[in-house]
């Protein structure tokens, strides 16, 4: 595009992906999760063009781009432009300070690994107009209107959670994030002497996003069969197994195993946060591996690489825990690993994967990161 050529960036912005150490799932249904911002990131450089309304957006990564009129934003057939365009057209709906402006992006995000690439985006842009033009609005607001771009534009029914990890995370630390009244508190993530391993499969099964919304939509017929019985009940966050049980023949085994994993993923965050405020690091392991069973065997987003991998973790001593970890049919599984033995059992591992599944395993370390950030 034209522009690279004279660039001269006003704003660096850098967005976090992120990890959730566990509760997958559970935002949409107004649950508990635990993520982080971790330090592979989008990076966003603007500047002014000095026109109404005529921006240029150019990806590094993918040597792509594309141009836009603020005044006719509307959806694209390339599914990255529709982040964008799915942020600025909530903008437009709060205020007509955004006038024209060129941004490159660029990442070091692995694409489909479940890291959130697509919060890193939204939420990196909605930062960088923000401070670009004086919009004033709040991190809550930004974090909002991202989520809201993804349900519009994009069509996956997300929670908040990804947006939230990705502009509010604190290094060192992970959120315990109430996804009902967004109240949240930061927990402290010390496992030493543990490391937390991604091995991303380089699988992203095209299940993900209709699936995704098929899951939510299960969970709310679980809903709607409860609060016949219990009419308090607005979703799976105020459900208990003891509420559910009765109701097994009437929901089907789909729908009672859906809402299943649910009702115990939040009683599993809960749990987690007590373990890592009293140091209980075999608990914490131990959670890991029953949340991956749940994502297995009751809400049926895992995969065949996935499972592998997480199975093949527990023949390891120096592995506290494991599951797959985003929304599912791939991605990468976390790995709690002893810092002894991480060469030892990754290069197991990418060795087992290999002969299993014809893959090469990447595999990187990740630490619990600050938000979305100006730089420079």
């Amino acid at each position: 595009m034209e522009f690279i050529e004279d660039f001269t960036p006003e704003l660096t912005v850098k967005s976090p992906g992120r990890i959730n150490l566990i509760g997958e799932h559970t935002d949409y249904n107004l649950g508990y999760v635990l993520p982080t911002a971790i330090e592979n990131q989008i990076t966003f450089r603007f500047q002014r063009n000095n026109s109404v309304s005529t921006c240029n957006l150019y990806s590094l990564t993918y040597d792509t781009g594309f141009t836009l009129d603020l005044n006719m934003i509307s959806k694209s057939e390339v599914e990255w432009e529709n982040y964008i365009l799915g942020v600025l057209n909530e903008i437009s709906k709060l205020t007509d300070r955004v006038k024209g402006f060129d941004c490159t992006v660029e990442s070091n995000l692995p694409t489909g690994s479940g890291l959130s690439s697509s919060a890193a985006l939204e939420c990196g842009l909605a930062y960088g107009l923000n401070e670009l033009f004086g919009l004033g609005l709040s991190k809550m607001s930004m974090v909002k209107l991202s989520q809201i771009a993804e349900h519009t534009y994009v069509g996956t029914q997300c929670g908040i959670m990804d947006q939230f990890a990705s502009v509010m995370s604190k290094e060192g630390h992970v959120i315990l994030l109430d996804c009902k009244s967004l109240e949240y508190d930061y927990v402290p993530m010390d496992i030493r002497p543990y490391k937390i391993i991604l091995l991303n499969t380089k699988v992203s099964h095209n299940l993900a996003s209709s699936e995704y919304n098929t899951r939510k939509q299960e969970c709310q017929k679980g809903v709607d069969v409860i609060r016949k019985k219990h009419p308090q009940v607005n979703s799976l966050r105020d459900v208990t197994l003891d509420m559910l049980r009765p109701h097994k023949n009437e929901m089907g085994q789909t729908i009672f195993n859906r809402c299943s994993f649910i009702v115990e993923e939040n009683r599993r965050v809960l749990a987690m946060t007590q373990a890592l405020k009293s140091s209980k690091l075999e608990e914490v392991g131990d959670l890991l591996y029953e949340a991956h069973d749940g994502i297995s065997k009751l809400y049926e987003v895992s995969c065949p690489e996935s499972d592998f991998l997480v199975n093949f973790s527990k023949d390891y001593d120096a592995v506290l825990g494991a599951r797959q970890t985003g929304g599912g049919f791939g991605g990468c599984t976390l790995n709690l690993v002893h810092e002894t033995a991480i060469d030892d059992f990754t290069t197991a591992a990418a060795k087992a994967y290999k002969d299993a599944f014809a893959i090469d395993l990447e595999v990187f370390e990740v630490r619990p990161s600050g938000g979305t950030r100006i730089v420079g």
